[in-house]
């Protein structure tokens, strides 16, 4: 998916200490000609990353009808990996690797950007309800120049008392992820039954962060409502969720990511010349991304670049931002 907006933030993004924090999102108007919006919970002022997830789109249930959809034209990325992960609906992805695939609920596309790659994301004609989540992975100073890559993954549904989860990137509740993460990651959906009480075993290493798609659930004393999530520093060897109403969670985690890293629309690396850079090859028809195939209409075109250079960002301890 791509960052859309006209005149995106530029950030400097770097791990900070902090206790459990609540993170609201903001709307963003996704595009197309009837702007199919997103909530926004990463990045933001309170937080850049979650080990080495660094954003965070969940968006719908969306009236494809009324909205018109997903059409996101061919766009670049560099330096990180996408995650796509559905609830409903049906995305169509092309990229630069020559990859035709699909997005469906309960199974994981993840695209690796690397050097550079280009995509496009298109919801079917069948689909009627559109309602997912879109997240990005940092690619860690080794990997970030890594080629190409897609993978596909269908996570089997594990039972747990009182809910079910699907665990498609790292390890959670005896259910591991065969998908390769270039620094160690957690990804998971959880569906809470009423007066589901859970206590899950995580690594004390991670930070996480637990997203709210649906209903509410209580993490760690702190109620969670659609579209926010808690961010829970590293520490805690166990993860407690509780829900007295039907409700869907994604957890995610991973140790500090330990690496100050510059994001712009939709480019990760590490200082404002590079990030101009990128944007430049680009705007020039680099053969850095590649060409995608198939899509029926021009690619998106870079937005202009901040006037001023891009200042470093950190994420704030708990007690800076009361």
């Amino acid at each position: 998916m791509s960052n859309t907006e006209t005149a995106p933030a530029a950030l400097v993004c770097g791990d900070g200490g902090g206790t459990a924090t609540v993170l609201t999102p903001r709307d963003v108007p996704l595009g197309g000609p009837r702007a199919m919006r997103v909530r926004r919970t990463l990045p933001q002022r309170e937080r850049s990353l979650i080990g080495a997830w660094c954003f965070a789109d969940h968006y719908g249930p969306e009236d494809v009808a009324a909205s018109g959809g997903m059409d996101v034209a061919p766009h670049p990325h560099t330096g990180l990996q996408t995650a796509s992960w559905l609830f409903s609906g049906e995305v169509e992805h092309r990229d630069s690797l020559g990859t035709h695939a699909f997005v469906r609920p309960g199974e994981l596309n993840l695209m690796t950007a690397g050097h550079g790659i280009a995509h496009s994301e298109v919801s079917t004609p069948d689909t009627t309800t559109l309602h997912g989540v879109q997240l990005w992975i940092a690619l860690p100073a080794g990997h970030r120049d890594d080629p190409r890559d897609f993978q596909h993954y269908a996570p089997p549904l594990t039972g747990l008392p009182g809910a079910t989860a699907r665990v498609f990137l790292g390890s959670l509740a005896g259910s591991t992820s065969p998908v390769a993460t270039s620094t160690p990651l957690l990804g998971a959906e959880l569906t809470l039954e009423p007066g589901a009480r859970l206590s899950l075993e995580v690594d004390p290493a991670f930070e996480h962060g637990v997203l709210q798609d649906t209903g509410s659930v209580t993490v760690a004393g702190a109620t969670l409502h659609s579209g926010e999530l808690a961010y829970l520093p590293p520490g805690a060897g166990r993860l407690d969720l509780a829900a007295d109403e039907p409700a869907r969670v994604l957890v995610l985690g991973g140790p500090p990511f330990g690496e100050e890293i510059v994001m712009w629309w939709n480019f990760v690396g590490r200082s404002h010349e590079e990030i101009a850079e990128f944007r430049e090859a680009w705007q020039a028809g680099s053969d850095r991304f590649g060409r995608v195939e198939g899509y029926p209409g021009d690619r998106l075109p870079a937005p202009e670049l901040p006037r001023t250079r891009i200042l470093p960002r950190r994420n704030l301890r708990h007690e800076e931002i009361r």
